[in-house]
């Protein structure tokens, strides 16, 4: 019996394969956020310090870190949708090992996964963020990773804590909520589209992280505001909840998780309201903000008050939002972009004056997309040009040759001609 033809797979539209891929930042920082409602169970059950439950997290930071610098790029090589479901499947693992841990090296282990894979996850779902958005536009995907990253922190220790406070078996559901949510994921990125077409095998490269020296000190500024911005959330997730039940006298979760959820909920609103302002200004103003916060509540534990807590928080958080590094991944080249030379910018204005001209803006109207362009393919273009201009150079050459050859013979011919006639 003959067998039957195999059906094509069905793939998810780019805007459904979009939607996914936001989907994915915010389920691996919902997931990153979940564990911190019961590290104060976890601490009590089994008698470990403040101090250790700071290296739990910081195991998580320095998974985080060693895969973005190993495996960075990978999915530039092997493609988006390999990388996404074997960070989703990792992430998995991870949560099964959280439900399954009995003492505090489960949660080590389980914690450094989790980080691994969610380093993964993000930088392959960013890039494919930025290839499935339908005019690249890298001020709309940032937009959309920051407020997905932080609506997933905010809500996953808000999600966490109330089940935690309200259901039976307060150490397993929330990962099995987890766990539901990451095979639906993982069901869903089998259909997703690929859009890396060049491929390559699987190689695991380390990358040397390098500043160009013409922005190494703007670099350093805005690096040591992501540094705060990170340390001020890394704060948070890991004592945030013990200092809020302290502060509030309750040993309830869920109020103990709502300074985790003011942070993150202040920082969704101020990316969507500060989103496309310069960097600069979100560098400066999200520094002030995030000092300012720290500050107050540094004086709400000094005069136990809650709702300075609060406030401090709140403000932390638009700072926290602002300043959070959220720029899409490279999606496949990897060149850092130069400065560009005088050249250059004659060539970009020729072309945009040729792509969005004022005939093209009478014929389209000013609702439809406009033609974009990349600043980086300006080296291939200006080398375009250059061959230009020298096939014109030889053709105008031989042209010249071709004249002057034939005025020759004609010239030639002419005195043949006299000649004859004298001697007749």
């Amino acid at each position: 019996m003959p067998a039957s033809p195999r059906r094509p797979r069905t793939t998810l539209s780019r805007p459904v394969a979009y939607a996914l891929a936001a989907a994915v930042i915010f389920m691996s920082l919902f997931a990153s956020g979940a564990p911190s409602p019961l590290y104060g169970s976890y601490s009590a059950l089994w008698g470990f310090s403040p101090i250790v439950l700071t290296l739990v997290y910081a195991t998580y930071a320095f998974g985080v870190l060693a895969s973005l610098i190993l495996a960075g790029r990978l999915s530039d090589d092997v493609g988006r949708r390999p990388v996404l479901l074997g960070a989703i499947g990792a992430l998995m693992v991870s949560t099964v090992l959280f439900m399954l841990a009995d003492s505090v090296a489960w949660l080590f282990v389980a914690r450094g996964l989790q980080g691994i894979a969610t380093g993964a996850s993000l930088s392959a779902a960013s890039a494919a963020l930025l290839d499935l958005h339908p005019r690249r536009d890298t001020a709309g995907v940032s937009l959309t990773n920051g407020v997905a990253s932080t609506a997933g922190i905010g809500l996953g220790v808000l999600v966490s804590a109330a089940l935690v406070e309200l259901a039976p078996a307060p150490r397993v559901l929330p990962y099995a909520a987890e766990l539901v949510l990451f095979a639906i994921a993982f069901a869903g990125a089998l259909r997703m589209p690929e859009t890396v077409a060049h491929r390559s095998r699987l190689r695991l490269q380390p990358e040397r992280p390098s500043v160009p020296r013409a922005l190494r000190r703007p670099f350093f500024l805005a690096g040591m505001a992501a540094l705060s911005a990170y340390t001020v959330g890394g704060l948070f997730l890991s004592l945030g909840p013990q200092l809020a039940g302290q502060l509030f006298h309750t040993p309830n979760h869920l109020v103990a998780g709502l300074g985790v959820f003011a942070l993150a909920a202040a920082a969704s609103a101020a990316q969507r309201v500060f989103g496309r302002v310069p960097p600069w200004a979100e560098a400066a103003g999200g520094s002030v903000a995030l000092a300012l916060g720290m500050l107050v509540i540094v004086l709400a534990v000094t005069a136990g008050s809650s709702a300075l807590f609060l406030i401090g928080a709140v403000i932390g958080g638009g700072g926290f939002g602002v300043t959070l590094p959220r720029r899409p991944a490279g999606a496949g080249g990897g060149d850092t972009p130069r400065a560009p030379r005088r050249g250059d910018v004659r060539l970009l204005h020729r072309r945009l004056l040729r792509a969005v001209g004022p005939s093209d803006r009478r014929r389209r109207g000013d609702d439809q997309p406009r033609p974009t362009l990349d600043v980086r393919d300006l080296r291939r273009h200006r080398g375009g040009a250059r061959a230009d201009r020298r096939r014109r150079g030889v053709a105008h050459a031989a042209a010249r040759a071709s004249r002057a050859r034939d005025a020759g013979t004609d010239g030639v011919a002419d005195g043949g001609g006299r000649a004859r006639r004298l001697d007749s």
